[in-house]
């Protein structure tokens, strides 16, 4: 009997967390040994795995100090190596790049699986430490997983060709699953008294995620603020908790635009899916991604995206066929993609100067929001676009060890 771990950071709402849990859902219903590990855990978990669940830490790594940060990440490969023997795991899943690292550090001889979830070369850009220590495993630790998931093909290709990932062999190209029929059903359930009497009374967009750098959610607000020139009804929601330094940016963004009554922020949320279903459109301003969880739960719900293409992992997602690069405004079977919003530098911006991508992704905004053809073609194209991210299928190729 296969008997399998599972290895997260947070017990976040975030896209891997999520999947980790879907992960953790099929499995169990197989039958098999499943134990999941959280590098830290914290009172405000959204995932839990309940009497499977296994921790490290409970004290948050940025409340730690710079010792006790070192001493963590010495220590984590030991602690996993040892749970790895303790439970008898013929199977582990890391997901993002420490649990990726620390499972190519444990010298055990499980099958191991590492994922990639984001598109790396932006990513590595802004040369922190934990950038240095994921290129330290691409040249030299990496050869000990079994298998690299990348979660498109353009992060693939990125991993080889800007970021001098020395084991091709073991990448393999496997989408994020989704348990269409799960995210449908929580989709019905309804708000609570308060949100029926507050929200989605006019046109609304809904962001679902991270409050991050890697989110750069200001421009969103910033697009946002144009739109409201023209629909000064409109409502944004935001899901999610994040960076204090983003947060506060963003909401110091709204008070310099004044636009605080029509952003609502809801914080981190069980069941993201009640408001995603109800929304007129999913909305992100990433400087990179990989292929983000919430475009697919999106289409799943038949709710319409505007997005910037940060990777090309959104048009493997957005779209059924290939499309020209282009600088302008993309419609697609699932929406809108507007173009990259990134300028060569991660972080908060130093001013708050518009650019030219923020009033094209306004003008999407508001063609979404007025349009209901965006709505009906997606709901058109849905089935086709969700084929590939069945769920039996993906939880079980990871496991498979075959590469090609």
């Amino acid at each position: 009997m296969k008997r399998i771990l599972l290895i997260l950071p947070y017990g976040g709402v975030g896209g891997m967390e999520r999947l980790a849990y879907s992960f953790y859902n099929f499995y169990k219903k197989q039958g098999y040994f499943i134990k999941a590990v959280k590098f830290i855990k914290l009172e405000s978990d959204i995932i839990n795995f309940d009497e499977d669940e296994l921790f490290l830490s409970k004290l948050d790594y940025q409340d730690m100090t710079k010792a006790n940060r070192l001493l963590f990440n010495l220590k984590a490969p030991l602690k996993l190596r040892a749970l790895i023997k303790k439970h008898k795991i013929t199977h582990s899943i890391a997901f993002g790049d420490p649990p990726n690292l620390y499972s190519s550090l444990t010298f055990t001889n499980e099958y191991k699986i590492g994922s990639i979830h984001a598109l790396k070369s932006v990513e590595l850009s802004n040369n922190s430490k934990l950038s240095k220590l994921t290129r330290f495993g691409f040249k030299y630790t990496y050869k000990k997983l079994d298998k690299l998931v990348c979660i498109s093909k353009a992060i693939k290709e990125d991993l080889i060709k800007q970021c001098d990932y020395k084991f091709e062999e073991n990448l393999k190209v496997i989408y994020n699953p989704h348990d269409i029929e799960e995210i449908n059903k929580k989709a019905l359930e309804p708000l609570n008294a308060k949100e029926q009497d507050t929200l989605f009374k006019t046109k609304t967009l809904l962001f679902l995620g991270r409050l991050s750098t890697q989110k750069s959610p200001w421009h969103l607000i910033k697009a946002f603020s144009l739109l409201l020139k023209e629909s000064p009804e409109t409502q944004l929601l935001i899901i999610g908790d994040g960076d204090a330094s983003v947060t506060n940016h963003v909401k110091s963004l709204i008070e310099t635009f004044k636009i605080d009554k029509n952003v609502v922020f809801l914080g981190r949320k069980s069941n993201p899916y009640k408001y995603l279903a109800k929304a007129d459109a999913l909305v992100l301003s990433s400087h990179y991604e990989g292929t983000p969880n919430v475009i697919v739960e999106a289409i799943c719900l038949g709710t319409p995206i505007v997005t910037s293409n940060c990777t090309e992992g959104i048009l493997e997602l957005m779209s059924l066929k290939a499309h020209n690069k282009t600088n302008k405004n993309l419609i697609v079977e699932s929406g809108i993609i507007t173009p990259n919003l990134f300028k060569g530098r991660l972080g908060i911006p130093k001013d708050n100067t518009f650019i030219q991508e923020e009033t094209l992704f306004a003008n999407a905004l508001h063609d979404v929001l007025h349009t209901q053809t965006y709505r009906n073609t997606l709901q058109n194209h849905k089935n086709n676009l969700l084929d590939k991210f069945n769920l039996e299928h993906v939880a079980n190729t990871y496991l498979n060890d075959k590469i090609n």
